[in-house]
Parts: C-alpha cells; sequence; structure tokens
C-alpha cells in the first residue's frame, strides 16, 4: 500500500489545543469494522460498549518531562527531548540545534525556552544512530534534571508551550511507571470514578508497559509503507497480563486494548491461540493492512494523525475505507482530533482477526 492511501484533510481548527476541562466528558465514536456503521457517545458511558467479563488492558507508563532547552559553550541554542532513560546519569536524546554538537560538548540548561544558563549541565557523550548519548554530573542525577527544569513533550502539532496544567492532564490517572515522552492518549480520558464503575460492572483490568518513544511522531518518509521501519520502543508484558489474557479467553470475554500501545504490546507478546506470553524488551511491530491481529478483539483509540503508522494499525483492524470513511464523519460532526481530543472504540473487521 501507498502512503497517500492514508491521506485525509484536517481543517486545523479541529486539532485540539487544550483538554477539556472533565476528562471523560469527551466524545466517543463507536466503529463496527464488520458492517462499517458508526454510533456517536460520550466517554463516560463507555461501558455501553462494554460487557461483563471483558478485560481492558491499559499501558502504565508515566510521561517524563523530557524537554530541555540550554545553549552550548559556545552560545548556540540548544532544544532537548529525551527519548530513553538509560541509567542514573546518561540517557538518549534528540537535539536540535544550529549545528550537532561534538561528543565531549557541555550543554548549560536553562528552566525556560531562551533562559538564561543555571547551574546544571549536560555533557554530549557520543551518538547512536539519530541519538546523541547525554550525561549528568556524577553527583546529579538525572531524573533531578528533569524534575527541576524538564517540561512537559507536548506534541509538536499543539501550538503552545506546555502549562502547569499540563504536568497532570498529560498523564493518565493510573500512570506508574516512568519513562515515556509521549502520553498514551486513549487513557487519557479515563477518571478514577470511570474506572470503579466498570469494575463495579464486572470489566475486568490488566496492565503492561510501553515506554511512547518520540519516534511516534515522526513522519513515514516512504511512498511503499512496506519500507518502512519502526522506532523501538521499551515494553514489559508479565505473567500476570498472561493470566488475565488466558481467563478471558475461558470466560469468553474481549481482551480490549486502551490505547495502540496497549496494542502493540499485546501483539508483540502474541504466542498463538489468541494468548501472550511474558515479554520484556524493545519492540518495533509495526501494524498495517493485512496483518492479523492475533490477541486484540476491540480497542480504544483516539484520532491519529493522516498518514501515520498509528493510522495504518486502526485501518488494519477496521478496514482502510471504513475507517477513513469515519474519520470523514467525525471531521463533519466537528469531533476534536489528536491527544487532547475525542475517542473511538472499534471493533474488527472479520478479515483482520487471527485464529484464537
Amino acid at each position: 500500500m501507498k502512503l497517500d492511501d492514508f491521506h485525509y484533510e484536517l481543517p486545523p481548527e479541529l486539532i485540539a489545543q487544550y483538554p477539556l476541562k472533565e476528562r471523560s466528558a469527551s466524545r466517543l465514536l463507536a466503529l463496527d469494522g464488520a458492517t462499517g456503521a458508526t454510533r456517536h457517545g460520550v466517554f463516560s458511558a463507555l461501558q455501553d460498549c462494554l460487557q461483563p467479563g471483558d478485560l481492558l488492558v491499559f499501558n502504565n507508563t508515566r510521561v517524563i518531562p523530557a524537554r530541555l532547552w540550554g545553549q552550548k559553550a559556545t552560545g548556540g541554542r540548544v532544544e532537548i527531548l529525551i527519548e530513553r532513560i538509560t541509567g542514573e546519569h546518561t540517557a538518549l536524546a534528540h537535539i536540535r540545534s544550529s549545528k550537532s554538537p561534538k561528543p565531549g560538548s557541555v550543554i548549560h540548561l536553562s528552566a525556560e525556552p531562551g533562559g538564561a544558563p543555571g547551574p546544571l549541565q549536560l555533557t554530549v557523550t557520543g551518538r547512536k544512530g539519530a541519538l546523541f548519548q547525554l550525561a549528568s554530573p556524577p553527583q546529579v542525577a538525572l531524573h533531578s534534571v528533569l524534575a527541576d527544569i524538564g517540561h512537559m513533550p507536548l506534541p509538536p502539532y499543539i501550538e503552545r508551550g506546555d502549562e502547569a496544567a499540563d504536568q497532570e492532564r498529560y498523564q493518565t490517572v493510573y500512570a506508574e511507571r516512568a519513562g515515556a515522552v509521549a502520553a498514551p492518549t486513549a487513557g487519557l480520558h479515563f477518571t478514577e470514578a470511570l474506572l470503579e464503575q466498570l469494575d463495579a460492572a464486572g470489566i475486568q483490568r490488566a496492565t503492561v508497559t510501553l515506554h511512547v518513544g518520540a519516534g511516534t511522531f515522526q513522519p513515514v518518509r516512504v511512498d511503499n509503507i512496506q519500507e518502512h521501519h519502526m522506532h523501538a520502543e521499551y515494553l514489559e508484558v508479565d505473567v500476570g497480563v498472561c493470566a488475565a489474557v488466558e481467563a478471558t479467553r475461558l470466560r469468553g470475554g474481549r481482551v480490549i486494548a486502551v490505547g495502540t500501545t496497549a496494542v502493540r504490546s499485546l501483539e508483540s507478546a502474541a504466542c498463538g491461540e489468541g494468548r501472550v506470553a511474558p515479554l520484556t524488551g524493545d519492540t518495533d511491530i509495526f501494524i498495517y493492512p493485512g496483518y492479523r491481529f492475533q490477541v486484540v478483539d476491540a480497542m480504544i483509540t483516539n484520532f491519529h494523525l493522516p498518514e501515520s503508522t498509528l493510522l495504518m494499525l486502526v485501518s488494519a483492524f477496521c478496514g482502510r475505507d471504513n475507517m477513513l470513511a469515519a474519520y470523514r464523519e467525525a471531521i463533519a460532526e466537528r469531533y476534536r482530533f489528536f491527544s487532547y481530543g475525542d475517542a473511538m472504540f472499534l471493533t474488527p473487521t472479520p478479515a483482520a482477526v487471527g485464529p484464537r
């Protein structure tokens, strides 16, 4: 398939720049991949899409304040986006500057973009592909640097600086494991009250960890999508998740992934017959039309960028024509798009379902 097979026109005013006051007040568009039928509702009524015995699988990653600013010894301005923390004092990062810093360069950090350099600094120790290896001084842990002067790494289509409220709102209420540089945004709609309501209704829960990387926003740069290589992200699928999935199969419930990161985690750990095996490490799974889903029976997701790998993933699940028609309907109905936008509940086209 070609990249422009996944293009659609989005009025820029539909890109949500701020979250709604109430998380679960977002709209919810349900798409039946078998028929293409759609139904409009609100996220607070998610229970209407679920059945007792279903299993919701959440990604419990926590977004770190991964964006930093500073300047080189030459005075050149630098923007840093931490991609992955690799140790107490080390990280891999994207760096934007007029000239790429060389190994041994010291970056003097600022609390704000364009601000005066403060006492905190990082040293460029090398390169790993497109990423820079950074180190904090021995007496200063990297997480302390981020806690002191790091900013929430809002996506590039949010055309404003991060604000104090983003510290809480660009984070799921169940976030636990620090390490992501982008939120698993399908989970942003859940509140503690909604989770308690679903618990009382017999909806089960399980949790995976996938630390979302900045590569999730990188555009696909090849026309033939099969030539695209995904960035790797760290994930953990533990024995508790495996047991929960197997129990769901035995009772006839559905495995419902909350977000594309939960989808990629479960499908990376698939071991046949609709089950998963424990998995810890990196995944670069790329899901596009033609893929047969081994584990996921339904998913909750936000709306995704044109020509993005995430739009390809949901198109694989529901059918490209169904998905693009639903997106056109959402645009006509003035849904809010992307990270702080509205949500979808998806069930698959039969051709997308692998053996269970």
